[in-house]
């Protein structure tokens, strides 16, 4: 069995980071308004600066982008530049309470759980789409392997689950945990979907990366869907969710790329596995004494799921150095699901990272379904179609609120510009004997 690979990051000097260019806040939208009466001018960043164990962010410092590297994984490649920000939309996405970079809430606030070190948090309603309580929804982090999710909607979009993919070398050496991928071994789209979501195989996003048409391609994919979604703080530089200039995401949109999977059968059910098996490959012929490398049963890194926390559906964990501990998950009791994400966070003494996403989940509960801060936007075009067991996208007219999906108008498009072609040529063919009559 081939076990994980432990991700090995090199903690530089300050002086190496130093060379990323960190943009003040308050430089790039002066005034920013974290309310629609209130002005607060943020305090930037920069490399150097400690990071407390809980950041304040009252004063918004990860409005536009993430808090300094602590190491070299985002300096640019020799002859590049760092992607500059985003734009900041305004008004928020969601509502002009989601400005707020502090703590907001839609129950009682003094019922806040105490002890949560995210920098950046939120809890929504999946099915109204009810944001019930956040902090710094808006803030832009770093995603870590969280933004597998965004991946995997894509893949589920454009792939067959039944395809076969052949591992490389590439597969096998990529940094990080690795599901087990091995050269010339043959795994399905499905199996790298469950080894993707499953044990954050880094090695299984770079081989759906091939697939769908390399890095660069998959990668334009991923920001593609995001906008269609409505995630407006995201920027995906690397397939795994491995730091990278310019990536960026925030609560606010890891909820609604999580909302969106959660739509996808073949996603909830992905997710929701405890353990599953993982094919293995041949031996390694440049290897002395090498032999074939047998399947293993894989096991989710998601505690919550191992565990059995009361209505957990799945979710996705995520670490990096400079991303610090990321979560996005969800729940349903008595039908009614919530999402919670947990971003730039840290384990402590008695106070668990999991211990942290209960308290927030108990929390969300609380709070009325009609009661909200916010709201997770519905997207402009028809999300990723549900999938049938071979992964053919299910054609649909409509979306699960009823409004007709862009596959629908595609259709009507089409007709009419096929109808459109057929009525020139018909004039055209008149025209064309009328000459000839004269």
């Amino acid at each position: 069995m081939l076990s994980r690979r432990p991700r090995l990051i090199p903690m530089a000097a300050v002086a190496a980071v130093a060379v990323i260019a960190v943009l003040p806040t308050s430089a790039l939208l002066p005034g920013w308004t974290n309310s629609p009466d209130a002005v607060v001018s943020a305090e930037p960043v920069h490399p150097g600066d400690p990071i407390p164990a809980t950041p304040d962010t009252a004063s918004c410092p990860y409005r536009v982008i993430p808090a300094p590297p602590v190491d070299t994984s985002e300096v640019p490649p020799p002859g590049q530049s760092a992607p500059p920000p985003l734009p900041v939309p305004r008004p928020p996405v969601g509502g002009d309470r989601l400005a707020a970079c502090g703590v907001i809430t839609a129950g009682n606030p003094s019922a806040i759980p105490r002890g949560i070190t995210s920098a950046g948090w939120l809890v929504a309603d999946a099915g109204s789409g009810q944001v019930l309580a956040a902090k710094d929804p808006h803030g832009r982090y770093r995603p870590a392997s969280t933004i597998k999710t965004l991946l995997a909607l894509v893949v589920l979009d454009e792939l067959n689950l039944d395809q076969v993919v052949i591992g490389t070398r590439e597969d096998y050496g990529m940094e990080g945990d690795s599901a087990g991928i091995g050269p010339g071994g043959r795994y399905t789209v499905r199996q790298l979907l469950q080894g993707l979501l499953m044990v954050s195989g880094n090695d299984c996003a770079n081989a759906l990366a091939r697939t769908l048409g390399g890095r660069e391609t998959a990668l334009s994919k991923m920001n593609a869907m995001a906008q269609r979604l409505g995630a407006q703080d995201t920027r995906a530089a690397s397939p795994s969710g491995l730091d990278a200039p310019g990536m960026s995401t925030s609560p606010y949109d890891l909820a609604l790329i999580f909302r969106a999977g959660l739509k996808n059968p073949t996603f909830r059910d992905l997710i929701s596995h405890v353990s599953a098996p993982f094919p293995g490959f041949p031996r390694l012929p440049d290897v002395p004494g090498d032999t074939d490398h047998p399947g293993y049963q894989m096991q989710s890194q998601n505690r919550l799921l191992v565990e059995g926390y009361p209505g957990i559906i799945g979710g996705k964990t995520g670490f990096t150095d400079d991303a610090r501990k990321t979560f996005v998950g969800a729940v349903d009791r008595r039908g009614r699901t919530l999402i919670v994400v947990q971003m730039f966070g840290l384990n402590e003494a008695g106070d668990s990272y999991w211990d942290q996403a209960t308290a927030l989940l108990d929390h969300g509960f609380t709070v009325p379904a009609d009661a909200s801060v916010g709201t997770l936007v519905t997207p402009t075009v028809a999300q990723p179609a549900a999938t049938n067991n071979a992964g053919t996208p299910r054609a649909s007219a409509r979306d699960d609120d009823g409004s007709e999906t862009s596959d629908s108008w595609t259709g009507r498009l089409l007709g009419g510009t096929v109808g459109l072609v057929i009525v020139l040529g018909l004039i055209y063919a008149a025209l064309r004997i009328n000459r000839r009559s004269r």
